[in-house]
This record gives C-alpha cells, structure tokens and sequence, in this order.
C-alpha cells in the first residue's frame, strides 16, 4: 500500500514497492500509447518533478512518425512544467514542493561542450567532450515530460524556479518553443533595423517573429498559408505578412524589399522548399538561421547560393537549455513583452494524450499548442 502525505504545493509518497505513474510511451512507427510504468528513483545530481502542465512538439510527431529513431517503450516528451516531490543527496538550492521548469534540452554544465558555450550539443561521457545533439535528453535517451512524473538530470544546471506571478501556460513554451524560435534570431545575429522574413508560422516560427522583433527588427515579414497563424504572427511582431497559397513567397518578398532583399532568413519548417525560399530571398551578406528539423538531405541551388561567392551565412540552431536560459526566457514573458498564451490553442487531460497526438499530428481545428494536464 502506497501512503501519501499531503503538504501545501506537493505530494510526497513513501513506495514501499514500484508505485506506477501514467506516461505517453513510444511502442512503435505511428504508434504513442498511455500506459503505466514505475515511479522513477532519482540520483545523487537529479530531482523528480510531479508534472503539472506539459505539450506536445512537432518533434514528437517526427517520433510518431519514425522521422527520428528512438528505443521503444521510452516515454515521449521534453517540455515540463512541474513541483519538485523529491531531490536527489546532492543537489542544493532547491526545495521540495517547488515550483520550476525544466528546459528541453539539459546540459551537463561540466562538459567541453558547455563550457565552450555548445550547451546542446553535451558531451560529457564523450572522450573529447561534444556529441551531437547530446543535451537533448528528454524523449530523446531517457523518459520525457508526457507522465505524471519525471527525473531532471543535473538538476542543478537544469531547474528554474517559476515567479508565483506566471500561470503554468504562461511559461509553458518557455523549456522550447520560446527558446528554440528566438534562437533563430539570436543565431541569426538580428541587428536594430532589420528585415527579417520568418518562414513558416508555426509555434516555433511565431516565437521566431517575436524574438526578431526584440532584437531590434524593425521590418518583420510573416510567412505561412494558414489565415489564422498570419494573424497571430501579426500579434507576435509581424509588419507584413505573405500566404505562400496565394502568391510566390520569394517574389513577392523581394517586391517589398525593392528587389534587395532581407537582413536575416529564418527557416522554421524544416523541408527544401522552405529552406531554398529562404536562401533565395537573401540580400547579398545575408543570414539564412535554420530551425527546421530536417527529414532528408537538402539540396542547395547555385544560382541562391551565388556559386559560394555571395558571402552568405547559413547557421542552425538547436533549442538553448539550462536554468539560466529559462530565467531569462520568463522574466522575458513577466516583463509582457511577449505573451505566447494565444499559442495553447487546445487543452487535454493525461489521459487523453493519444486523442491530443492525433490532433495535433494532423494540424486539424487551428490547432498551434496543446496543454496537457494531470
């Protein structure tokens, strides 16, 4: 028998045996089921967080998809927002029955990687210190946020205190799609007075267009076919925006531009077509920052690519984490200079994930973010 000792904020359990936790597992291709696994132990560095809101990620359909391989039976997810219910021996600074979020991608904080500023790409058990993509834990090479539980490694590096002012819905694009998208500014290096076009208008690509614009773009163009996207990029920081459904993105880009084109290209889709796109529609210098998960190779054209002589820059970015990063991002959404609310779009409980995913996966009703909640 399980007891349970209820404390304001949290609830800890005394497991005499393995108490079973709900989690949206991973079996096989086109196929992520809720079913029950044990409550996980923590480690001397990790915390174990109840989860009280988390979502879904276009990632997590890549998952689905078998786009991205991952073992079966490994529970999907990397977006948290939860009270701390158990602390690993070693870990300082923290207390029970907080309330924090984790990033979507958790770095050691001690490899070469992160202590050369390459936080996602941690290799800490790597001979010489970097893997590719090695900070993107969740979902990825251990159990992510779709349960009602999860363990946060090197909790130290990775846990953020959330402010009593914010709602969880407030910092819930907080762990990856606010810091993914103004990524894409960021890398991009946006500079004060800007043109930027953001391709696709997507929950990503809508972050992008607020990151560019608190960057000090000054001429944001929105890209995307979906009515109801280009009015939420319009709210998000769009100047201008242009429904690829109904006229040529590139030319009609380089028409409002006067033939020069843009300052900063970002790709948040992640297929040829965009990407090309957004090369085509550089001026000469220009950067071309990629978000886009890509499913197969790309292909450059010559002409966009001017012969490699138009001193183009092309950069990728993979979601910055760690606990500084997610202050940063939430005293970005305390200050109300963003409010990414409007992208929470639809609203489920745990138990009906599988309906959440076959929503979501088929972009139907408007959808942009769903919340997923106990």
């Amino acid at each position: 028998m399980t007891e349970t000792i209820e404390r304001p904020g949290f609830v800890e359990r005394n497991r005499p045996g393995k108490a079973k936790m709900k989690a949206a597992i991973f079996v096989e291709k086109n196929r992520i089921v809720l079913d029950e696994k044990p409550i996980p132990d923590v480690g001397p560095l990790d915390a174990l967080i109840r989860i009280t809101t988390t979502t879904i990620c276009g990632t997590d359909v890549h998952i689905l998809k078998g786009e991205y391989p991952v073992e079966k039976g490994l529970t999907i997810g990397h977006e948290p927002v939860g009270i701390i219910e158990k602390l690993g021996s070693a870990v300082e600074g923290f207390a029970e029955g907080q309330r924090v979020i984790a990033g979507a991608i958790t770095p050691s904080g001690y490899s070469n990687a992160c202590l050369c500023g390459c936080a996602s790409q941690d290799g800490p058990r790597m001979k010489h210190g970097f893997k590719p993509m090695g900070g993107w834990r969740f979902g990825n090479t251990i159990d992510g946020a779709q349960a009602e539980y999860l363990v946060v490694p090197d909790a130290m590096t990775n846990l953020a205190p959330v402010p009593e002012a914010l709602g969880d819905e407030q910092v819930l694009m907080c762990p990856d799609i606010m810091s993914t998208g103004f990524a894409g500014a960021e890398s991009g290096k946006v500079r004060i007075g800007d043109t930027v076009a953001v391709f696709a208008q997507g929950p990503i690509g809508l972050c992008a267009t607020a990151g560019a614009r608190l960057m000090g773009a000054t001429r944001i163009i929105a890209v995307d076919r979906v009515g109801e996207r280009l009015n939420v990029a319009r709210a998000m920081g769009a100047d201008e925006v242009v429904d690829f459904s109904k006229v040529d993105p590139v030319e009609e880009i380089l028409r409002l531009t006067d033939g020069r084109g843009v300052d900063v290209a970002i790709e948040a889709l992640g297929r040829q077509e965009t990407f090309e796109a957004a090369l085509r529609v550089l001026r000469p210098g220009g950067t071309l920052s990629s978000l886009g998960v890509y499913s197969s190779d790309l292909k450059i054209p010559l002409d966009a690519f001017a012969a490699g002589l138009g001193d183009n820059r092309i950069v990728t970015s993979l979601c910055p984490g760690g606990k500084e990063r997610m202050r940063r991002l939430m005293d970005v959404v305390a200050s109300g200079r963003v409010d990414a609310r409007a992208l929470v779009t639809h609203r489920f409980k745990l138990d009906d994930i599988e309906k959440a995913y076959d929503l979501f996966s088929h972009q139907r009703d408007g959808v942009l973010k769903v919340a997923i909640t106990p």
